[in-house]
């Protein structure tokens, strides 16, 4: 499509021409090349500053810790964030990973009794052009009341937009002769076409950003907010965003990120497995922060994990701001009067009521059946909207507690299953679907990330096997991608699902085998050329896989 002098538009994904003209009009492709034109060398700017602090880190030896230039943010007593609207006061529970482009779930849960959803364009979301397109013709229609048989937008659960991440770009749109940086490219549109009503409707625009790991980078979305404020006529610290601290750096800049988007903050959220890897990704060539095995030593009441949360929930009450806790990944089996049900409800019951306990004010469950228990866990131990009144005086947080690695080792199951999970991530992104069913729980790109992490530290460090003393190392990971690949390969239906999983191997294999840690599997996997291929069309997305009797 032609737009506006520099920038050039990919036709629409097939049977979507509908949907992509409502969202491509001339004033809004003028919007998006006055946005992404104005803040893209500042992109660019962050971007290399994480370069370098990497290289920083690998080149001294240094570890992180709070910053001495921002000492008199954190020290100061007195400033605060904005207060956030009534709607947000009171988000107990959200639904998480809903990837818009699944029409049927997204209007289940514009239905159900959450109080927000975390409309996912980014870690539970593939983002093929189909599903970005799909998606957000799908925000608009909700906010515009055109879905039937759901409430009005003032009365649904509020709609927490959750752009891409910095280090993903939208390869359909170039901006003066460069691909457009995919928050941009979500964030624009989402605005252009909705944040006036949702402004009117006391109901938004409503923000997730995610893997920030600087002030930095919370300086360049405040700004990116007061311009689009500006433009379209709103009025200052209207949008309102919850950050994700999902990397260990930005642990350390807490209170300088609050303070950079204090007239548009909506807390910040804290989950576990992206954070996990961001060890992986920081100092994962060091022996000293070789992270065990995930699935038996590492969970919310270890050390390095617990103080992370602590020091979150302090850090915003302290500052007036709100502190959200991850998601619940488990899901509920059918039978409710089974054993196994009762199991899955008493465990997420324990891990969220831990999380109640330190603070926080709301979380997220995948499960819609799993809404009302954990809403009523919060009447049952919680008063008010919230907990903001909860200062966590006794909280004393220091480098040290966020840099301690949990004790133990590396288990054979544990090796099988974070190949198994790695290898169905990237299966399910050739599919065109962000997130799967596997063994009772959902999977999306933070439990990939930690996956494939993991195999690759492992290797990397030639890890010993707590079960026999083998060596992680190339040759056994190469047998148990075959092993898995024989299990896997029976729920295949047809040649293209076998020869997609085999694909899918290989990627595994060659992206934990590299030499040099990829930042980002996301990233990796959608300058793919197979990824790439395999979406040129815009095939439209499935429903997602369920592998969860493997």
């Amino acid at each position: 499509m032609s737009g506006p002098l520099g920038l050039e538009l990919f036709p629409p994904p097939q049977g979507l021409k509908a949907e992509y003209d409502t969202l491509f009009t001339k004033d809004c492709l003028l919007f998006l090349h006055q946005l992404i034109s104005t803040f893209d060398k500042e992109v660019d700017q962050v971007l290399r500053l994480r370069v370098s602090r990497k290289a920083h880190l690998d080149l001294s030896g240094d570890l992180p810790g709070f910053l001495e230039n921002t000492s008199h943010v954190r020290t100061d007593p007195d400033w605060r964030v904005l207060p956030v609207p009534p709607r947000l006061c009171r988000r107990h529970v959200d639904i998480g990973d809903l990837a818009p482009c699944d029409t049927q779930r997204f209007i289940k849960a514009l239905q159900s009794p959450a109080q927000g959803i975390q409309v996912d364009f980014d870690d539970g979301n593939c983002p093929t052009y189909h599903n970005q397109i799909r998606g957000i013709h799908n925000v608009l229609k909700a906010v515009h009341n055109q879905f039937s048989d759901v409430p009005h937008i003032s009365e649904v659960p509020v709609l927490m937009l959750r752009p891409r991440a910095w280090n993903m770009v939208e390869p359909n749109m170039m901006v003066e002769g460069k691909q457009a940086p995919g928050p941009l490219f979500d964030f624009g549109l989402l605005m252009f076409h909705c944040g006036k009503t949702l402004f009117e409707e006391q109901s938004g625009p409503f923000f997730y950003l995610s893997k920030v790991e600087s002030f930095m980078e919370a300086r360049l979305w405040n700004n990116i907010f007061v311009w689009t404020q500006q433009k379209l006529d709103l009025p200052l610290g209207t949008i309102k965003a919850t950050v994700l601290i999902e990397n260990i750096l930005a642990a350390f800049e807490m209170e300088e990120i609050l303070y950079e988007l204090r007239d548009h903050s909506a807390g910040l959220n804290c989950g576990i497995w992206d954070y996990s890897a961001s060890f992986v990704n920081k100092f994962g060539h060091r022996e000293a922060f070789l992270l065990p095995d995930r699935s038996k030593y590492v969970n919310m009441e270890k050390r390095f994990l617990r103080s992370y949360m602590d020091l979150l929930v302090q850090t915003c009450h302290r500052r007036g701001a709100l502190a959200t806790g991850g998601m619940a990944a488990l899901l509920l089996p059918q039978d409710t009067y089974s054993t196994s049900y009762r199991t899955v409800l008493d465990t997420v019951t324990r891990l969220k009521l831990l999380e109640i306990q330190a603070g926080v004010d709301g979380f997220m469950v995948y499960d819609l059946r799993l809404i009302e228990p954990m809403q009523e866990l919060f009447r049952l131990h919680t008063e008010g909207d919230n907990q903001l009144q909860q200062l966590r005086h006794d909280v004393i947080v220091s480098p040290d507690d966020l840099l301690s690695m949990p004790s133990g080792g590396v288990t054979l199951s544990g090796l099988k299953h974070n190949i198994a999970v790695s290898v169905l991530f990237i299966n399910a992104w050739l599919s065109g679907k962000g997130h799967y069913f596997y063994r009772g729980q959902v999977e999306d790109s933070a439990t990939a990330e930690i996956s494939r992490s993991q195999v690759w530290q492992w290797i990397c460090h030639q890890t010993q096997l707590e079960d026999d003393s083998r060596l992680v190392n190339r040759t056994l990971v190469t047998e148990l991608i075959k092993e898995a690949l024989t299990e896997l390969s029976v729920f295949c239906q047809s040649a293209r699902e076998k020869w997609r999983l085999h694909t899918a191997a290989d990627m595994v294999l060659e992206v934990v085998l590299k030499r040099d840690f990829p930042e980002f599997i996301t990233t990796y996997l959608s300058q793919d050329h197979t990824f790439l291929s395999s979406h040129s069309r815009g095939r439209s997305v499935d429903s997602v896989t369920d592998q969860s009797k493997l």
